[in-house]
Formats: structure tokens, sequence, C-alpha cells
């Protein structure tokens, strides 16, 4: 099957042989496979892994959609491969991440609620991407 990972700054991957594609979906992981149900998802920040024959390769993505039919595409907001990240990147990724849940905590009404668990849930994401690919996340009290 073939897998094509684009974010708005380039395009990161481009596979023909792919035999699976772990995606972080925001309702929850998932692996699309050859003759898989068509599906688009929207994604949460976390770790896209692609199967082929010769290994994975996996790539720390910040949210955006995939589009699941014969092939696999995927449009990030942000994505970066994992051995490219480095420590510097991740402080960047968490400390907008901490920006956005400070100007939820300052939202009164309705959607206050709601904005503030979307920016708790993205920073607590954050923090999971960099423990998963051995980054310190450096942050001690959430």
């Amino acid at each position: 099957m073939r897998f094509e990972l684009v974010s708005p700054e380039r395009r990161l991957a481009s596979v023909d042989d792919a035999r699976a594609v772990r995606i972080p979906g925001a309702d929850g992981d998932l692996t699309a496979m050859a003759d898989h149900a068509p599906a688009v998802t929207s994604l949460r920040p976390g770790i896209l892994v692609v199967e082929t024959a010769l290994g994975e390769e996996s790539y720390a993505i910040t949210g955006g959609f995939a589009e699941i039919g014969a092939d696999v595409t995927v449009l990030a907001e942000r994505a970066i491969a994992t051995s490219e990240m480095t420590q510097e990147v991740f402080d960047d990724w968490v400390a907008e991440a901490h920006l956005a849940h400070e100007e939820a905590r300052g939202r009164t009404g309705e959607e206050a609620d709601g904005a503030l668990d979307s920016a708790a849930k993205l920073l607590s994401d954050m923090v999971a991407i960099g423990g998963h690919i051995g980054l310190d996340p450096k942050q001690p009290n959430l």
C-alpha cells in the first residue's frame, strides 16, 4: 500500500510498499493495512509508525488528518522524523502546549471548560511523545 506523510513545510515520507501504518487518531490509535475500510480521521499529537519490509520509520506529529483507502495519506499540522527530533525542538513543542493551556485557563463561560480540557489533553499528549522517544519533558508538575 502507498503511504504519504505531508506537513505544511514539506513531504516527509512517500512509501510505495507500506505494510501497515499505526496512526494516533483523535478517537484512539488505529492501524491501517491493505484493504482497510475507507476512513478519514483527525489526529492527536503522537507517534505515527510506518512498517515496511525493511523495518519501521516513526514520526512525531502534532495533529492533522489521515485519509485511509487503497492508500494512506496523512496531512500533519507538524511532523518530524523521531530520529531528527531534538530536545530543543521538543521543548518548543511543549512550551507551545503550555501556552495554549495557560490561555485556556484565562477563558470564562461554557467554552472555557472544553478549551481547558483540550489544552490539558494537548499538553499531556506532547509530554507522552517525549517519553516515548526518550526526551525529557521537564514537567515535574503538569
